[in-house]
């Protein structure tokens, strides 16, 4: 048994002091949209605080997670914290969705009985929110497309910026037409938009933490890849997963045309090694070599 290790940790204290920043934003625009929800008696300025609070909360579980993936491996935790940032942003992707529901619920009832609202207040805190949300987004943007765990408080910040600027229009709405019920159903529109995007990172996230087969990968491809080098014989006993999103690894045994020295096997297993990981960027791969045994030689076999 063989096995190859290479890991990326670039700018992971970066990471955690951007979260750490928009954290402190997203707790400042929150107390501001509760009070002024409060005293306006907008539902919507309050749906957006609600979204707000569960955004602090993913923040911090992103930022507790950030800070555990960079822990190292023990005798008790041989992968360390490693998945921690998975397991983050699939309950970020929960919390939006169950967000969600309740702002739909509420919606409903206020859109029955539309209130006064209080237009001006909702209209500068709107912007205010679009100002720190907006600069949180920009701070995220890079990271969040190498991260999952970053991605999730990205998508929750950029959810509610774009809810903000809903909130924004509806203030003027209000304002300078008196549409009161504008508030209710733009809160619903944002907690439909909640569910949309929550949805993806759960169903993302979930297949993550189910070690499915990434969905860029093809294994039947892998196989035929490595069954066309001269000492291999077939490739089976596959199995192909993400342990972080910096980590791809791929465990299989691997049946020999012959029996060939330990020396020579590691010769193969470089040339193996370099081979998934320019065609399909797997970076850990563990190989079982096998000569004559007698077991199943499927692709895919069911332990």
């Amino acid at each position: 048994m063989s096995h190859s290790h290479a890991h990326n940790h670039d700018h992971k204290d970066l990471k955690g002091r951007k979260l750490l920043i928009t954290i402190l934003l997203n707790t400042v625009i929150t107390v501001a949209q509760v009070i002024g929800g409060l005293v306006s008696g907008s539902l919507s300025l309050l749906s957006d605080a609600l979204h707000n609070f569960s955004d602090v909360l993913s923040l911090i579980v992103s930022y507790i997670a950030s800070k555990l993936s960079k822990q190292k491996a023990s005798i008790n935790r041989t992968f360390g914290y490693k998945r921690a940032e998975i397991l983050a942003a699939f309950v970020n992707a929960a919390t939006l969705i169950i967000v969600a529901v309740i702002l739909i619920k509420e919606a409903i009832e206020r859109f029955q009985d539309p209130q006064n609202i209080e237009s001006n207040l909702v209209i500068w805190l709107s912007l205010i929110a679009i100002a720190g949300n907006g600069y949180s987004v920009l701070l995220l943007k890079k990271d969040s497309d190498n991260n999952i765990n970053i991605k999730s408080a990205y998508l929750h910040l950029l959810t509610d910026m774009l809810a903000s600027v809903a909130v924004l229009i509806g203030g003027l709405l209000m304002k300078y037409f008196q549409l009161f019920w504008v508030d209710s159903l733009l809160t619903f529109l944002i907690a439909v938009y909640l569910i949309f995007v929550g949805y993806h990172l759960l169903k993302t996230s979930t297949k993550m933490l189910m070690l499915f087969t990434p969905e860029h990968i093809d294994i039947k491809a892998v196989v035929r890849v490595v069954n066309k080098l001269p000492k291999v014989n077939k490739l089976h006993h596959v199995h192909i997963w993400n342990l972080s999103d910096d980590e791809l690894h791929l465990e299989a045994h691997l049946d020999l045309k012959e029996d060939i020295s330990t020396s020579e096997f590691n010769d193969l297993l470089l040339e193996i090694e370099n081979l998934l990981h320019d065609d399909f960027n797997i970076n850990h791969v563990t190989i079982q070599p096998e000569f004559n045994k007698e077991d199943p030689k499927e692709v895919i076999v069911q332990d």
